[in-house]
């Protein structure tokens, strides 16, 4: 129907008759002469229809914002003084011979640019018409070729695009499995899956040496900003590889997709252990453009006459740490109140503080309610450990190591945006030498990546004192967050089984679980290693959007609902009963 999009004219097409079709973006009339703004995929070109077209000017008065337009037209340049250097079609002008209706429309529920105020609820529940805006139509453009590159790039680097199942075996951590029941194999249920891990694994057994897939993968879990029940993954496995090839190779790809499509050279990714990570800034997945650290105080705080410090400094399982914020003197109280307020979130019963007023006059310079409770010797220690200088904010933690991390460290990136302290467009990052298990609320161990991950040392040694022992896996960071993690997978029934009884999985339960997985390690699996990136975050950071579901087509809500659809819906008895399934009903309170 159409000759051109609206979006690819410019003066090369002056003198031309064009035939364009789109939505009519917005209508005005001037004297007499109307002028509609035509939107397609492409862009945005501006139509003008005089009176002495008759026909065409008739209908064109009946316009109204999204009507489905086609127009015949020559192509002019704008009279001078009249261009918009803002648009790519603002030197040209179609002057429109013909005007014809494709579809009128009702009034939409909201304005189609970018400055109108719409709450999520209303964009998703009209997903096609907030889809139409030309920055979500962007987004998704860029996220299309984004994908082609990375797919390009793993072909041209021998990978197979192979494709795994989505019924399958519920997995260990069943609780967040999507369960599909069975029709045909009464009272089971299909999962869908949480990542094509064990597929893939087994692939690499099968000797298909090296494997990727853009894959859909399903979590029943939480919902955050970087999260979504469904969301697709960049899913790589590949054999006879260790852990820097992988991630030389994944780092690669990373950097070609980031310099294709943003012009930025993300220079050379440096490492970081784990340990180092949490240590430093109480993160597994630091942003390092802030220049802040958390600062380990525990050995000054044992023997101060203040239980908030004291009770933690002498506790193996808690953190004592100071945060420096350089020119934090001017955060008001009502500021530093509000960040209190903020870690409570995560546990932290309280924030304390020191504002260094003047470094010079000793403790006369100092302003802060727990003066009164630390000798001046331990004052000056914290102040010669941490550098301080005049006009700085010394925030403290102290509790359990995991409220103190997850507290201090998301308020070193709050303070950090909030004082305009980021520096820098992009610092990536691999974190290495992840620990194998962390501890659970009972005593017991889980593991932190997955089961299947390879520790970096023997049965032997894993055995005699797993809480310490390190995995062979990698997480790829940018900007805080964590764009993909991978591992050196386990490749030996032993060394598998071992890992399944620390985790309290025996035997019979794994054989029941995963006695396909244990025999395929048995009949030969070669060693083998992967990485999974999330393409949703990776288009979200690439394109500066505020969340993954600005980046994804139809996504859900916080509370995993569809808008648009109004699924989850409820099904017929019939369906139920085919199911051998009975919904049974909550009780009245």
């Amino acid at each position: 129907m159409r000759s051109h999009y609206c979006g690819e004219l410019n003066e090369e097409h002056v003198g031309q008759e064009v035939v364009l079709c789109g939505w009519a973006h917005r209508r005005r009339d001037h004297g007499g002469v109307i002028f509609i703004d035509l939107r397609d995929l492409e862009g945005i070109a501006q139509i003008v229809i005089d009176p002495d077209t008759k026909e065409s000017f008739a209908i064109a008065e009946t316009v109204r914002n999204e009507f489905v337009l086609k127009i015949t037209g020559i192509v002019r340049l704008r009279p001078e003084g009249t261009s918009n250097e803002v648009m790519g079609t603002g030197r040209i002008e179609v002057l429109g011979k013909q005007v014809e209706v494709l579809n009128a429309a009702k009034t939409p529920p909201f304005q189609l640019d970018e400055h109108a105020e719409v709450g999520e609820d209303i964009r998703l529940r009209y997903r096609y018409i907030d889809l139409r805006r030309p920055e979500m139509a962007e987004r998704l453009r860029f996220r299309s070729k984004v994908s082609n590159s990375i797919r390009n790039y793993l072909d041209d680097n021998g990978f197979l695009d192979i494709e795994t199942p989505l019924l399958t075996k519920a997995t260990p951590e069943g609780a967040r499995d999507y369960l599909v029941p069975s029709r045909t194999h009464q009272g089971r249920f299909f999962a869908l899956p949480q990542s094509p891990q064990l597929f893939k694994q087994i692939l690499m057994a099968a000797g298909m040496d090296r494997y990727y897939q853009i894959a859909k993968c399903f979590r029943d879990e939480d919902l955050r900003a970087d999260r979504q029940p469904e969301f697709t993954q960049i899913d790589i496995e590949t054999s006879f590889m260790n852990e820097e090839q992988i991630m030389q190779i994944t780092e690669k790809m990373i950097r070609q997709i980031f310099q294709k499509h943003l012009d930025v050279d993300l220079g050379d990714f440096p490492r970081m252990t784990f340990a180092d990570a949490m240590r430093r800034f109480g993160s597994d997945k630091p942003d390092l453009r802030i220049d802040m650290e958390l600062v380990d105080i525990a050995d000054l705080m044992k023997n101060v006459d203040f239980k908030v410090f004291n009770g933690p400094a002498n506790d193996p399982g808690s953190r004592v740490v100071a945060l420096r914020v350089p020119g934090g003197v001017r955060l008001s109280r009502k500021e530093i109140d509000d960040y209190t307020k903020f870690i409570s979130i995560y546990g932290a019963k309280g924030l304390a503080w020191i504002k260094v007023n003047d470094l010079a006059a000793g403790t006369e310079g100092l302003q802060s309610p727990i003066l009164k409770f630390m000798p001046e010797d331990v004052v000056k220690d914290v102040l010669a450990r941490l550098e301080a200088e005049t006009g700085d904010l010394i925030f403290f933690g102290a509790d359990k190591t995991k409220i103190v991390n997850e507290s201090i460290g998301a308020l070193r990136l709050k303070v950090g945006a909030d004082m305009g302290m980021v520096k820098g467009a992009w610092a990536p990052l691999w974190v290495v030498d992840f620990p194998m298990f962390e501890e659970t609320s009972d005593g017991g161990l889980t593991a932190i990546h997955h089961p299947f991950t390879a520790p970096s040392c023997s049965v032997e040694e894993l055995k005699s004192d797993p809480a310490n022992a390190l995995s062979r896996a990698y997480d790829m960071v940018l900007n805080g967050t964590e764009l993909g993690g991978g591992s050196i997978r386990i490749n030996q029934p032993s060394m598998q089984q071992s890992v399944f009884r620390i985790l309290g999985i025996e035997e019979e339960e794994a054989e029941e679980k995963f006695g396909f997985l244990l025999s395929a390690l048995s009949y030969g699996c070669p060693p083998h290693g992967g990485l999974a990136f999330g393409l949703d975050r990776l288009i979200m950071l690439m394109t500066g959007a505020s969340s993954i579901r600005e980046v994804i087509a139809f996504p859900k809500t916080q509370s995993a609902a569809c808008p648009l659809t109004d699924a989850p819906g409820l099904v017929s008895a019939k369906q139920l009963r085919e199911l051998n399934i009975q919904i049974r009903q909550a009780k009245a309170e």
